[in-house]
């Protein structure tokens, strides 16, 4: 029994799915908070329960029979996510599970510019010290981000944005479909190396990593018009989110963001994602098709 929590969510619910062409239904539970939006799921037999990881008791019956549970990382951060994240490894050991996956981050590092970072880290202390098995998935940053960060781009020609570095940018779609074959064959891999993934797996993201700059070209050639990519001061650019109704707290994480991704914390690349997916990893540039396809 797989259990997968966040079964709801974009990497959650995209997992499931991956996991449904590789084992039977009846082999796959997942933890929701809300199990009514996961009755699509439960008409196909996968096993539906509630489990919230601010409510630690309700995971022993959510995790119950669970032989691998993949905990996907809330999008809390500080002392709560972590509270969050340990609780939730803490219920699957008590379950009975062989092996914990957690979906960490290409940048989990203590000292990390960007908040949710040393979060991660701390996670990933915590499930080494339990003396359970256990994967930490060091995952790309998501390429969903990028529209977010385009701004007003499309309209104006020019993406606005604070001084940034390289960012490994990979797909939802790419590191679910990764993270179903890690759990199908409950950890093995055959591959570039032969073994298993214990501990902290090597880079899972794409084969480039590509800066706001290049992201700007891109958009370029895609609508044929010239994108200039404009360096933003950092307190105005913040500013300016404040004064759009953004709460200050969540304009300084994002600003964390450009700050770590200056000293290359995300910057990391590798083939692991590619040898586990035997194929190639979804381009950026059809990730920016559809941003512009949607205007």
């Amino acid at each position: 029994m797989i259990i997968v929590t966040g079964a709801n969510g974009k990497l959650g619910s995209r997992t499931v799915q991956r996991l449904l062409d590789r084992i039977p239904a009846d082999r796959i539970g997942v933890s929701v908070r809300n199990t009514d939006s996961a009755a699509g799921l439960a008409a196909r037999g996968v096993r539906v329960r509630r489990g919230d990881f601010a409510d630690p008791d309700s995971l022993s019956e959510a995790f119950e029979g669970a032989t691998q549970v993949l905990v996907v990382s809330t999008y809390t951060t500080g002392p709560a996510a972590i509270a969050h994240h340990t609780a939730a490894a803490d219920a699957a050991i008590a379950a009975g599970a062989k092996r914990v996956l957690y979906t960490s981050h290409q940048g989990a590092s203590a000292d990390s510019l960007f908040a949710p970072m040393p979060d991660h880290a701390a996670t990933e202390r915590y499930l080494a010290g339990t003396g359970t098995p256990f994967t930490a998935l060091r995952n790309g940053y998501y390429a969903s981000t990028i529209p977010l960060l385009l701004g007003q781009a499309l309209r104006t020609g020019e993406l606005v944005a604070p001084a940034d570095g390289p960012v490994s940018w990979t797909t939802h779609d790419d590191l679910a479909e990764a993270t179903a074959v890690i759990l199908a064959d409950e950890g093995r891999f055959e591959g570039r190396f032969d073994g298993r993934f214990d501990g902290a797996t090597p880079p899972l993201t794409a084969p480039d990593a590509l800066d706001l700059e290049d992201i700007a070209g891109i958009l370029g050639d895609l609508t044929g018009r010239t994108i200039r990519r404009v360096v933003a001061d950092d307190a105005e650019w913040t500013a300016g989110l404040v004064g759009h109704g953004v709460p200050e707290e969540h304009a300084a994480l994002l600003l964390g963001m450009f700050h770590a991704s200056r000293r290359g914390e995300f910057a990391a690349t590798g083939p692991t994602l590619t040898d586990l997916l035997g194929r190639d990893t979804v381009p950026i540039r059809s990730v920016l098709e559809e941003v512009v396809a949607t205007g």
